[in-house]
């Protein structure tokens, strides 16, 4: 088996591609942070919406059941 040999030159590229591999890295992550925070927020503004809807047509339903009650006990009294 043959043993390489590490010179500084060769310790030093490796050295730079690692550094250079882990600032890729920190720059892809703060990307991605950016862009889980922008669909964050899109989401929240979403779910605010669909909360509003939501909430509107569960006060209609019980709008019209007290309507349909109140028909009823005025048509049997």
């Amino acid at each position: 088996m043959e043993r390489a040999a590490w010179t500084d030159e060769r310790l030093d590229d490796l050295a730079d591609s690692i550094r250079n591999g882990f600032a890729r890295l920190d720059q892809d992550m703060r990307d991605m942070r950016g862009e889980v925070s922008s669909l964050r927020a899109e989401m929240q503004q979403e779910f605010s919406s669909l909360r509003a809807v939501l909430f509107s047509f569960g006060g209609g339903i019980i709008l019209a059941l007290i309507g349909v009650i109140a028909a009823i006990l005025a048509r049997g009294a």
